[in-house]
């Protein structure tokens, strides 16, 4: 598998393709929420449906003001965990987040995330990326570029390498509207 700096693996992203990268707890595989195909390519790579939705991951509070309806939600709860390792289902703007990014929800789940690579990537791509979780439906979520390697072979654009943070595990999952814990 390709090993990718954070300009190779942007330029793959804006080529439609998928990328593997370190997160919080656990690699993610990422591409461009806006291209259908590759949202397409990725859910199937993961033998995942469309309904379940996807996390997108951003640098910081422009990348998701676009997309998001504020009104109602307890702003300040929410901002009080990011930069961090939570993710929050938000609900959308009308006609801005496409559904095979929010599956057969009205909201979306996002993450302005404080790891090091993923605000690189987010930041080199000028806007808010997918991150799901590196492995195929009901396997263990890749801790490395190796087992990345294993679980997708060349079915991927490349890597990104790098070290974990300190989250064990995929991040916690909030409902913005409730505060109930989804994941």
């Amino acid at each position: 598998m390709n090993k990718l700096s954070t300009d190779q693996a942007v330029e793959r992203l804006q080529q439609g393709a998928i990328i593997a990268y370190p997160t919080e707890g656990v690699y993610g595989l990422g591409c461009d929420p806006f291209n259908e195909q590759a949202v397409l390519n990725l859910l199937k790579l993961k033998q995942r449906p469309i309904e379940k939705g996807l996390i997108l991951v951003a640098s910081d509070r422009a990348q998701i003001d676009p997309l998001i309806n504020w009104e109602g939600i307890d702003a300040d709860r929410i901002w009080a965990d990011w930069p961090g390792a939570v993710t929050w289902t938000l609900p959308v703007k009308a006609g801005q987040v496409p559904g095979w990014i929010r599956g057969r929800f009205d909201t979306v789940a996002i993450r302005i995330s404080a790891h090091p690579t993923v605000q690189a990537l987010c930041t080199a791509f000028g806007g808010v990326m997918v991150s799901t979780s590196a492995n195929p439906a009901g396997e263990p979520p890749a801790l490395s570029c190796m087992q990345v390697a294993a679980y997708f072979s060349d079915r991927l654009a490349g890597c990104v390498s790098g070290q974990l943070g300190g989250q064990q595990g995929p991040t916690p999952i909030y409902d913005a509207r409730t505060g109930a814990a989804l994941r």
